[in-house]
């Protein structure tokens, strides 16, 4: 897999997961400093031979060739959780096909101590490139799950007791009023449609983060994130 952008190719390179580094003629020097710096041998070439390579115009001058990332095994989270002695805390996806929204909801669920984010096989963005530099590189650092059927995978939560909340902006119900000390998945449904209704039908409890505003709702990964601070929060760890 090629992967593009300054922030992800240099955690590869620090990673030590890097197996060719190329560069577009005529970036900034800092960056090349700091190649040099890492002591990694790379490759010159143009930005329209970059571009063709990597399919984007939006590379930043830099990509690298990294094995696969690949998607874990669904005890991974459980497993991250208890080495941690943490709750489990999950992140469920339901519908999110834009991969930097993806890659965003990725970051954020790796900076605030997520133990995994899990999509459905059918309805989420494909684990290519440019999910892994909207994550910041924290795509290679956090289990990522694929499940075949996302209803389904919420009943074998449920039954191994993790709570599931699903954000859904027209709950009465607050962030603020939520119980987050017990084994916790929150959902994150689509922007345009929300969570489908099995989904929905199938949380323990719906949840809306209060808007002041008149946009009448936020950016999924905006949510996911807000969601993640709340329950960390709610559980003394930040």
């Amino acid at each position: 897999m090629w992967i593009y952008g300054r922030r992800p190719v240099l955690e590869a390179i620090r990673e030590g997961r890097a197996r060719q580094v190329v560069l577009a003629r005529g970036v900034e020097q800092r960056l090349v400093r700091e190649l040099e710096a890492l002591g990694v041998p790379f490759e010159w070439t143009s930005r329209v031979e970059l571009a063709e390579l990597l399919g984007t115009t939006r590379h930043q001058g830099i990509a690298a060739r990294v094995e696969g990332i690949a998607f874990a095994d669904p005890e991974a989270p459980f497993r991250r959780a208890e080495a941690r002695g943490e709750l489990p805390l999950l992140v469920l996806l339901d519908g999110i096909t834009d991969p930097q929204n993806y890659g965003a909801v990725i970051r954020s669920a790796e900076a605030l101590g997520a133990h995994g984010v899990v999509s459905e096989e059918r309805r989420s963005a494909p684990l290519s490139p440019a999910v892994v530099k909207a994550s910041a590189g924290a795509a290679a650092r956090i289990p990522l799950v694929r499940v075949k059927n996302l209803p389904r995978y919420i009943e074998a939560l449920k039954a191994r007791g993790v709570w599931v909340y699903g954000l859904a902006g027209e709950s009465g119900r607050s962030l603020e009023d939520a119980d987050y000390q017990r084994p916790l998945a929150l959902v994150i449904g689509s922007e345009g449609k929300g969570m489908r209704r099995l989904v929905r039908e199938r949380c323990d409890e719906l949840l809306a983060i209060p808007l002041k505003g008149r946009t009448p709702s936020l950016n999924a990964s905006v949510a996911a994130g807000i969601a993640l601070y709340r329950a960390q929060q709610g559980r003394g760890a930040l």
